[in-house]
């Protein structure tokens, strides 16, 4: 495992390969940690505020779930990625973290250039340095805003000043850092989300993921609005500060690489990327899914997402998995369609023949895509079938007339 020195790791690069070529095979985790101090009102993630979590009883029930899985996996897989989401995962002590980076690899061959990312909030600076002794090599900040008026109405517990000293911390521990942005808040101008774009892009460094506000049905936000105490930025001003963002950060040198997510070359979420490609992981904890193949089917996870109903059923049966079911062509097919549109690369030719035993042309409304070609929102080319630059903004209609079949 990494140890702590006085500078980061060397970056690794996501996997090359040559265009159009099956990704290289490895094995994503991804960990469920639940809990937060408090749920911000936009969010409407599987989250649960307690106090005096065992912290440590939970991570033997995660190890626990992980030793399940190991005869689930595909055989003979490597770890490629480990990811390490909530919830707020650095409310565990750097400790917990590394016990269950030990579990995995004392339970999947763990690669020696295996991304391991933990999401962390700005305020939990002082666990940084033991999660990277822990073995964490890339650390994804929650900044979400550097201005305090924007962070008070996210209903953030940090301050932007907390937050850009948290973020120095972050870079000089970590090669590998990502900060979480919101933007497109209620009455945000061009002019403003512009300012705050451009200052952030010159110290967010590798990896920016950048979301456009959505008021969630069941989230406080929702609630506010349909009393009408809050109004949504209408779509038209969401897509003009969707095009800026695109814009401000090509110039920057983050290109998008998927629809919310932008980096530098090399600096790409490489656990994310693995999904999206169609890879296979493992969901580990409350509510977690994954996607794992054997015997050439593949078949989709999902735990249990109340905690004590999961942790209940670990401790019983050894796992809180809810359903595991095998997935049917059309459903993969979807499947690949909803993931690999969402990226710049888009659905690999090469992968989805070697799949499906078809080109993704012949898996969709023909009479659509000719239409969306002609439109200038999908191309293809030997590479294989994508969205444009103008048709991520529209992937939801894109997909349906796609899928309409």
């Amino acid at each position: 495992m990494p140890s702590a020195s006085s500078s980061p790791p060397a970056s690794a690069a996501e996997p090359a390969a040559a265009p159009g070529a099956p990704a290289a095979p490895g094995l994503g985790i991804y960990l469920h940690w639940p809990f937060c101090r408090a749920k911000c009102p936009y969010c409407d993630f599987n989250v649960h505020i307690r106090g005096g979590v065992d912290e440590f009883r939970w991570g033997r029930l995660l190890a626990t779930e992980i030793e399940h899985f190991r005869t689930l996996a595909p055989a003979g897989a490597a770890v490629a990625s480990i990811y390490f989401g909530g919830g707020t995962p650095s409310l565990m002590a750097p400790a917990a973290v590394g016990a269950l980076i030990e579990a995995i690899a004392a339970t999947w061959p763990l690669a020696a250039d295996a991304e391991i990312s933990l999401e962390a909030n700005p305020n939990d600076a002082a666990n940084f340095a033991g999660y990277r002794e822990a073995g964490v090599t890339r650390l994804s900040l929650g900044v979400q805003s550097f201005d305090d008026a924007a962070l008070a109405f996210l209903g953030r517990d940090h301050s932007a000043a907390e937050a850009r000293a948290a973020l120095a911390t972050a870079h000089r521990l970590f090669a590998e850092v990502s900060c979480d942005l919101i933007y497109a808040l209620p009455g945000q101008t061009r002019a403003a989300w512009r300012a705050e774009l451009a200052a952030s892009l010159a110290r967010v460094g590798g990896h920016v993921s950048l979301y456009q506000l959505a008021i969630e049905p069941g989230t406080a936000f929702h609630r506010e609005a349909r009393a009408g105490r809050l109004v949504a930025l209408d779509d038209d001003g969401a897509a003009d500060l969707y095009a800026l963002t695109q814009q401000l950060c090509a110039d920057a040198g983050l290109p998008a690489y998927e629809v919310s997510n932008h980096a530098r070359p090399g600096h790409r979420c490489r656990h994310n990327l693995g999904i999206w490609r169609g890879g296979d992981y493992v969901g580990v904890g409350p509510g977690a899914h994954g996607r794992l193949t054997a015997d050439g089917r593949r078949r989709a996870t999902r735990q249990l997402r109340n905690p004590d109903s999961w942790s209940e059923a670990v401790a019983r049966r050894g796992h809180g998995t809810e359903a595991c079911a095998v997935l049917d062509p059309g459903d993969e097919i979807e499947e690949a369609f909803l993931c690999g549109l969402r990226t710049v690369e888009g659905i690999s030719r090469a992968r989805f023949r070697a799949r499906h035993r078809r080109d993704p042309e012949q898996a969709c409304d023909a009479d659509a895509l000719a239409e969306l070609v002609a439109d200038g929102l999908v191309e293809t080319d030997a590479r294989g079938l994508r969205a444009t630059a103008a048709g991520r903004p529209l992937l939801d209609a894109v997909l349906g007339r796609l899928l309409a079949g």
